[in-house]
């Protein structure tokens, strides 16, 4: 299933990574799960995208890591403290 991942804050900046779509294994239903897979790239994916560093929305709501996606739904990751 595709995925539209958008990056913002630290998280686009240190994968040099603005956005992205992805085929996911239909078997990645949450976004804890999606979450899991993306850190399966490598070390520095890992570490960015820890769940505690981080935070998430699904189609611009945000959501906790056991919220549901399914195909083509925007999902952006982004620090969790921004400057104002």
């Amino acid at each position: 299933m595709k995925i539209k991942i958008l990056y913002f804050g630290r998280p686009g900046e240190n994968l040099k990574l603005s956005g992205e779509t992805v085929e996911v294994a239909e078997s990645v239903k949450s976004l804890g799960e999606l979450l899991g897979w993306l850190r399966s790239r490598g070390e520095n994916w890992a570490l960015e995208l820890s769940e505690n560093r981080v935070r998430c929305a699904i189609n611009q709501e945000f959501a906790e890591m056991s919220a549901t996606i399914k195909a083509n739904d925007e999902v952006a990751i982004f620090s969790p403290i921004s400057g104002g």
